[in-house]
């Protein structure tokens, strides 16, 4: 397995079967993809893309432990997927794990997310924590805000 740098477009084919299954693949594109300080990992079995991940400045100012330190250095995950066949593996893990390496690097203090609620206990186990209630995301489901200091 080996986990490398694509583009936004690249991850389409993830993305969209897993946290877009159904609706139309422009639903794929997410608000932040092509900035610059915008970076997407995927996890690659030999030549095949089974996994993806999303990476965005983005400080939220509604989670108070961010608030109450004043940390300004945030990024935002967003459309991390695993292909179904490819779940339970530690790709995700991996994912995660390479991109703490460039987010240490770039000196960020704070990864956030809006977790599925059915992704929660995956994420805890990485050593994130949650805060606030959980909240509905119009068409997609149950979320949890989620967060790491690094």
């Amino acid at each position: 397995m080996e986990i490398r740098p694509i583009t936004a477009r690249e991850t389409f084919p993830v993305r969209h079967p897993v946290l877009r299954k159904g609706r139309p693949m422009e639903e794929c594109r997410f608000s932040g993809d092509d900035l610059g300080t915008t970076f997407h990992l995927g996890a690659f079995d030999q030549d095949q893309l089974v996994g993806v991940a999303t990476f965005l400045m983005n400080k939220d100012i509604h989670i108070p432990e961010i608030a109450e330190l004043k940390i300004h250095q945030c990024y935002q995950l967003r459309g991390m997927a695993v292909l179904e066949q490819y779940q339970g593996k530690n790709i995700g893990k991996r994912l995660l794990k390479k991109a703490l390496e460039e987010l240490k690097d770039k000196q960020i203090k704070v990864l956030w997310f809006n977790a599925r609620a059915g992704a929660v206990s995956f994420y805890e186990a990485q050593g994130y924590q949650i805060t606030g209630e959980i909240f509905e995301v119009p068409g997609i489901g149950p979320h949890l805000k989620m967060f790491k200091k690094l």
